[in-house]
């Protein structure tokens, strides 16, 4: 491979050399088309711009916006730079939004006017200049395009940083992660690579920017095999399949709280409904495990196959990837791993272990990150030095190779000394009709160390106690595993990606 070609500025350069008039990205909501020879137009003038302003190569630019035409735009503009992008999660609270504002080293923000007061607050307790540029999501331009200082974009290279994510965590203060452009690009290849993705395919995306699979796989994925991206302000159930029509999406990608929602919402296969899709050749389902009820129950009502995926910030996105071939596919495990490497050691002595046996996942590969941003503590103990990375995640592999999930480490029940995967009880609970959502945690408990409690959301008009829910338990679970207490809650808390945040459950206990 030529040198520095995993980099977002030679994608941009080259799409707009090879099809400048190709659309990349549509914005629903205004009708706006970027296209590759636009695209790159408005990332040189970005570059310049941001030049202009006094910022070196790899200053950090931060991005306080909903899902747009400008965001998109932003992001990558950012990156062809030279510049490290830094999303901001618009469901931070003010004491984490300070955090990053502070950590971070932001010198420039573009900010949506919404979300003026609130990042004015956070930095008016950070002990550094940062100037905040407010913009439109949706404009057209966010400054004088045509007034840009003639001023040379840094150089950029592979091993430049480019995307500075903070992650969402469990508890504590969220770390940087910081990834390069050749990790940012090997995200993309790689989920071009477990798709089968080309110029022709389009996809919806319904997950915010802020977070690593909205940026890496409907953002950085359609601009590395050249296809397009319809890119609405937000996800939305009633216009949904609406979308997926009416600008032909060949494919979707989303989190098993989304498939919970549509499942719940219209049928697109309605008589009279007069919704086109023919095309969809897939949905994508990732951020966090799928249960395979869910699942079935999604393919059975809709007729559209579900690949359940794998990733992780720290991976720029993608680890593993079930088949495109539908009879290779295996409910409950996000697949095979997909241009990185993984394997399964134990936890305590770090020895490979054979196929079946639990232990933590391990990956390395061109999409892992360089390091947590000021945090070498925690990048030594993340990182071997032979490049392999501990996810955290408790799992198997089976002989052919497919990953199955179980856990968190930090999240596993250990009650009475018998390991308990959360998971096991959320996947019973999903079975049960009448509800939405289900998660179990660790909680503790005199006798046990640990006992078990889950958290229920119900669907929508259905009813069901606490008890009934036990006892539904009692006949899937057994009485060992049947959770001590259950609670109805109206949400379970969330990461930006859909992901339970499990420890945060214990709010309720």
């Amino acid at each position: 491979m030529e040198p520095d070609v995993r980099t977002v500025r030679h994608h941009i350069d080259s799409r707009a050399a090879s099809q400048p008039d190709a659309t990349y990205l549509v914005a629903p909501e205004t009708g706006r088309v970027l296209t590759y020879g636009k695209l790159q137009a408005k990332s040189v003038a970005l570059a310049r711009f941001l030049r202009g302003q006094g910022l070196r190569k790899g200053d950090k630019v931060g991005l306080m916006m909903h899902n747009g035409y400008q965001t998109a735009r932003l992001l990558l503009g950012v990156m062809y730079g030279g510049y490290v992008v830094v999303p901001v999660n618009l469901l931070s609270q003010p004491s984490q939004l300070e955090y990053v504002m502070d950590h971070s080293d932001v010198q420039v923000i573009f900010c949506a006017d919404e979300f003026t007061e609130r990042l004015q607050a956070a930095l008016a307790r950070v002990r550094r200049t940062v100037r905040v540029l407010m913009i439109d999501p949706d404009a057209e331009e966010v400054f004088d395009e045509q007034a840009v200082p003639e001023l040379p974009p840094w150089t950029v290279d592979e091993e430049d940083g480019a995307l500075l994510m903070y992650t969402s965590g469990t508890t504590g203060l969220p770390k940087g992660v910081i990834l390069t452009h050749r990790n940012v690009i090997a995200g993309g290849e790689y989920t071009g690579a477990a798709h089968a993705l080309t110029v022709d395919d389009r996809v919806l995306c319904s997950l915010p920017l802020y977070h690593i699979n909205g940026q890496i796989v409907t953002t950085v994925a359609p601009l590395v095999h050249g296809g397009s991206v319809v890119m609405p302000h937000r996800f939305s159930v009633s216009g949904f399949w609406e979308l997926v029509s009416e600008h032909g999406c060949t494919w979707i990608n989303v989190v098993p709280t989304i498939i919970a929602y549509l499942l719940n919402g219209p049928d697109p296969r309605a008589a009279g409904s007069g919704l086109r899709l023919a095309q969809l050749r897939f949905g994508r389902s990732a951020s966090a495990p799928l249960p395979p009820a869910l699942h079935r129950q999604f393919e059975q009502k809709f007729g559209i196959g579900v690949i359940e995926t794998f990733g992780m910030t720290e991976t720029a996105a993608p680890c593993f990837s079930n088949p495109l071939d539908p009879a290779r596919r295996k409910y409950g495990s996000p697949g095979q791993a997909f241009g990185n490497e993984a394997k399964i050691i134990h936890p305590k002595t770090g020895a490979r272990l054979a196929a079946g046996e639990v232990g933590e996942i391990m990956v390395r590969g061109d999409n892992v990150m360089t390091g947590y941003y000021k945090a070498a503590d925690i990048t030594a103990r993340t990182l071997e030095r032979d490049g392999w990375m501990h996810t955290g995640d408790l799992g198997y592999m089976d002989a052919d190779g497919f990953v199955f999930v179980t856990g968190r480490l930090k999240e596993l029940i250990i009650k009475g000394g018998e390991n308990i995967a959360p998971r096991e009880i959320d996947e019973a609970l999903l079975k049960h009709p009448a509800v939405l959502e289900a998660a179990a945690v660790g909680i503790p408990d005199q006798n046990y160390g640990q006992e078990i409690m889950a958290c229920v959301v119900l669907k929508p008009d259905c009813r069901c106690s606490e008890q009934d829910l036990a006892e539904f338990c009692r006949s899937e679970l057994g009485q060992y595993k049947t959770p001590k207490i259950i609670k109805l809650v109206a949400a379970l808390p969330k990461g930006p990606s859909g992901k339970v945040q499990r420890l945060k459950l214990l709010d309720a206990a």
